[in-house]
């Protein structure tokens, strides 16, 4: 029964819940190190919640690939002004990005070609295929849009948290997922939530879709959650908010970190001494630090 409960963001659908609790456990532990903690997290005391392969097409194989997508493959509304957000959060912090001009806000099918080629090439996407762009845009409308899909991974995060569980991190579209979850559940014993490179602060895409529960509405304080402490890369173009206080009151602690190239990376998220301090807290409340 884990201490940690993670729950990972976009494009996670051809990995699984042991490949990731083999990336992020010594991340996590490194994050400890670098904060001076006495907490020791054991493997078995992290779980990686993994729901990737609800957004993986049946019959497939990795050696296929993902389908083959363009910008036609972009939705519109949710699709197109996602991304068009992306876009001009990528060029707002990577110079070597056209910004879009006002025309292009227009939302046409040009725009939309324009936008995936800008980002094809902007640091932060640097390396990811045009079709691996759309596929992360599908998955985020998804979750948002589609109740039987939420309701699945809902159940996933709830099949991992036990009396035991203390801590919840979420990455991405994760930090979402875990916001939802601690809302709608009051009675967990979680005691800290960490959130990383998280959009929870994008008013009409994501904020104002958040599921709280019968009786809660966006923006409310998640369940039992004692101390949330969110983490962003100025450059990090999912977390378009970086800071989540005029959104969900002034308790969030807010933080920017440096994670390089690789501004979204979970692990250079969990590695830093900033996420050390916020799962040190919450282990230390159970009365079990340094077991």
């Amino acid at each position: 029964m884990a201490r940690v409960v993670c729950i990972h963001g976009i494009g996670r659908q051809h990995t699984g819940e042991r490949e990731l609790r083999g990336a992020w456990h010594p991340a996590l532990s490194d994050g400890l190190t670098r904060a001076g903690a006495v907490t020791d997290l054991a493997a078995d005391d992290v779980r990686c919640v993994f729901y990737g392969d609800l957004f993986r097409p049946p019959g497939r194989t990795l050696a296929l690939g993902d389908p083959p997508l363009d910008a036609s493959d972009v939705a519109d509304g949710f699709e197109a002004e996602l991304l068009l957000a992306w876009w001009a959060e990528a060029a707002r912090t990577d110079g070597t990005v056209l910004p879009p001009d006002a025309r292009t806000l227009a939302r046409t099918p040009q725009a939309v070609q324009r936008a995936l080629n800008a980002l094809s090439r902007s640091r932060f996407f640097a390396g990811v295929a045009l079709r691996g762009l759309v596929l992360d845009l599908r998955q985020v409308r998804g979750y948002l849009c589609d109740p039987a899909l939420r309701d699945a991974v809902q159940q996933r995060v709830a099949d991992a948290v036990t009396e035991r569980t203390r801590v919840v991190v979420g990455h991405s579209l994760g930090s979402v997922v875990a916001y939802e979850a601690l809302c709608a559940r009051p009675d967990w014993p979680v005691r800290t939530l960490l959130t990383l490179g998280s959009p929870l602060g994008v008013r009409n895409l994501v904020f104002d879709r958040l599921r709280t529960g019968p009786t809660g509405s966006p923006g409310d304080w998640p369940g039992s959650v004692r101390h949330w402490t969110n983490l962003a890369d100025a450059g990090d173009v999912v977390a378009l908010v970086k800071d989540l206080r005029p959104l969900f009151g002034e308790r969030v602690r807010c933080q920017v970190v440096h994670n390089g190239a690789r501004a979204h990376d979970a692990t250079r998220y969990l590695n830093t001494a900033e996420a050390g301090r916020a799962v040190e807290e919450g282990c230390r409340e159970t009365g079990e630090a340094g077991v």
